[in-house]
């Protein structure tokens, strides 16, 4: 007895029925007085039998509902991530790999809220793929600490004192573990920050700013690439004081309401002081009612969030701009489908006209020069920094409406308004094309022509461009390509432009490079791009014009590099131009276009060619 496969009732037998008939046929010669006594003991009999069976029914629900709940909660562990890995004054943060996480117990970790589930759905123009954790993230942030560790040897010398070393583990946090392993940490997107602020309907349907209890304007720790702030309520923003101010509503207590300054620079690269040392400090505090604030100019900014970050650094160099600025940006702000305000510290307004078309996909207003702005701006939602995962990556579960870097070229080609989206979405009869960057000054290929000749006799037609100052241009150049090729470099991060399912074909010099080279490795996958990569040889490098072949520039690449980074940009990047092997390099031309091939294959529903 119980429950049937449709959740219905099965039919149940009872004592009284069996005799039915005879009930019946008798019922004519027993008394009035018996009758009624007969009739109301059947009556409480048949009641006891129904209580009984319904009581059997609620705990068979009862454990069909148990077996759905640890299905729910390890969803909520699958999202939880462990404790981030402090390194060289910053936040690691990786995963470990797809689905696992180590150093927290599963039962400490934060679960998903529901709140979080369900905007995780919101649309905000751009589709939100789904996906399983990138690949990429390891191999990010532990060659990021490589390439640390290297800058770190500049500073320190290879021959650190006993007192110096102290004095750097003494700025590293006590859950140190090995520098080639990083993990990540829920704390980088905390759930305030996954979702839209519902500032319209804060006073009606959401609990009043007033009574939550207090938690700390900024994280400083949680994330090794930036610190970042989230301040809700009274937010008033002066850009010629530098100041981002939380003011407390009438009758806050301690509760609710603490008086705190941090000193914020809205930057990701919070662990190289090389990055950092021109950008301008932010004081983000929180003040009591009525300690004497500017009131807010021409009443304010409605209820349209604003995000405060800098466009200093490294943003002079194209992969920077990307991987420092504009990619945060996206996985900042777009989920808020333009209702958001830029307020830019450190604005470059030759470096804002350069990419343009993304600030305009991005907000609807204009850009702010924050340094130059007299204005008291007054917000409810005011984030301090952009959100950074890692460099050139996003991590979909941390992600706002789970963004991946799918989603993020889908924007850069709508953005710039590029027409390919795939790389069959091409002339039947065109050959497969492929773009070779040319680099001008370092890294140089030397022998271009005849590239392109081997590009040619395996069944490409090849153009060659190192693009200029504008990216538009160089955009739709590469999104009419369907593969490009180039030495490590900057260049390469035109990639995002390519039509989902094309070729990249990072050609890595000598010097132990690989590490770097991954800066371009995982991500391309993680676009939806077939990723080649092709290591050159000694003979290929003009290295062997300037060193004999004894020289440890050949010999010992790892002496060189633990010199520090100098030591290595000088010998391998700065130096090195490639001169490819044509007979060795035309197996990995043979591969790109095979794969092009195929998919040209498959999208004409001939699946054999």
């Amino acid at each position: 007895m119980g429950m049937d496969a449709g959740g219905g009732k099965l039919p149940y037998s009872y004592a009284g029925q069996q005799d039915g008939g005879k009930l019946v046929k008798s019922v004519s010669r027993v008394e009035p007085r018996r009758f009624g006594l007969g009739l109301v003991a059947g009556f409480l009999l048949v009641t006891c039998a129904y209580f009984s069976t319904a009581k059997f029914d609620a705990i068979q629900i009862a454990m069909n509902l148990g077996k759905k709940g640890p299905g729910a909660t390890s969803m909520a562990d699958e999202g939880s991530e462990a404790e981030a890995l402090e390194k060289d004054g910053g936040k690691a943060s990786s995963p470990s790999g797809p689905g696992s996480w180590s150093g927290v117990p599963a039962a400490l970790l934060p679960p998903v809220s529901s709140e979080e589930a369900a905007n995780s759905t919101l649309e905000s123009g751009v589709k939100a793929t789904t996906q399983p954790p990138t690949a990429s993230f390891t191999a990010i942030s532990g060659l990021e600490d490589e390439e640390l560790q290297v800058q770190d040897a500049v500073a320190s010398g290879s021959k650190r004192s006993k007192d110096s070393a102290a004095a750097a583990a003494a700025t590293r946090s006590a859950n140190v573990s090995s520098p080639s392993v990083v993990h990540s940490h829920h704390a980088i997107l905390p759930a305030p920050a996954q979702r839209i602020p519902e500032v319209k309907q804060a006073d009606s349907e959401t609990t009043p700013a007033r009574e939550r209890e207090w938690k700390p304007l900024c994280d400083v720790t949680s994330n090794r690439r930036i610190d970042w702030c989230e301040l809700d309520g009274d937010v008033r923003v002066v850009g010629a004081n530098a100041s981002v101010t939380l003011v407390a509503p009438p009758g806050a207590d301690n509760r609710t309401f603490r008086a705190e300054s941090w000193r914020i620079k809205p930057y990701p690269r919070k662990a190289d002081p090389n990055a950092m040392r021109f950008v301008r400090v932010l004081t983000v505090r929180s003040v009591a009612s009525g300690s004497g604030e500017a009131a807010c100019t021409d009443g304010g900014d409605d209820d349209v969030p604003a995000l405060v970050f800098s466009d200093r650094g490294y943003t002079g160099n194209y992969f920077h701009a990307f991987t420092d600025v504009i990619l945060p940006l996206f996985l900042t702000a777009r989920r808020y489908a333009g209702e958001v305000r830029l307020l830019v510290a450190d604005l470059q307004p030759w470096w804002v006209g350069k990419f343009l078309p993304v600030f305009r996909s991005i907000s609807k207003y204009e850009l702010v020069d924050l340094d130059r702005d007299p204005r008291v701006r007054c917000f409810r939602h005011v984030q301090v920094g952009l959100t950074s995962h890692a460099d050139f990556s996003i991590d979909p579960r941390r992600a706002p409406n789970g963004y991946s870097m799918l989603d993020f070229t889908r924007f850069m080609r709508a953005a710039y308004g590029l027409p390919r989206g795939d790389v069959v979405a091409a002339a039947p009869a065109r050959r497969p094309r492929l773009l070779v960057v040319a680099r001008a000054r370092t890294r140089r290929f030397v022998n271009t022509e005849e590239i392109v000749r081997g590009a040619e006799a395996v069944g490409f037609e090849a153009v060659v461009s190192e693009g200029t100052h504008e990216v538009a241009p160089f955009a739709e150049l590469a999104n009419g390509c369907d593969a490009i090729m180039g030495v490590h470099g900057a260049g390469l991060t035109n990639m995002v432009f390519l039509p989902t399912g094309g070729v990249v074909i990072q050609v890595v010099p000598l010097g132990g490079l690989e590490f770097v080279a991954g800066y371009f490795r995982g991500p391309s996958v993680d676009m939806g791009l077939r990723y080649l990569e092709y290591r050159i040889e000694p003979e290929e490098s003009t290295l062997v014009d300037q060193y004999p072949r004894d020289h440890p520039i050949f010999t010992d690449p790892n002496g060189i590099k633990s010199k520090g980074w100098e030591s290595l940009k000088d010998a391998y990047l700065d130096k090195q131009d490639v001169r490819l092997d044509m007979e060795r390099f035309r197996p990995t031309l043979q591969e790109a276009i095979a794969h092009l091939r195929k998919a040209k294959a498959k999208a004409n529903g001939d699946g054999n060619n």
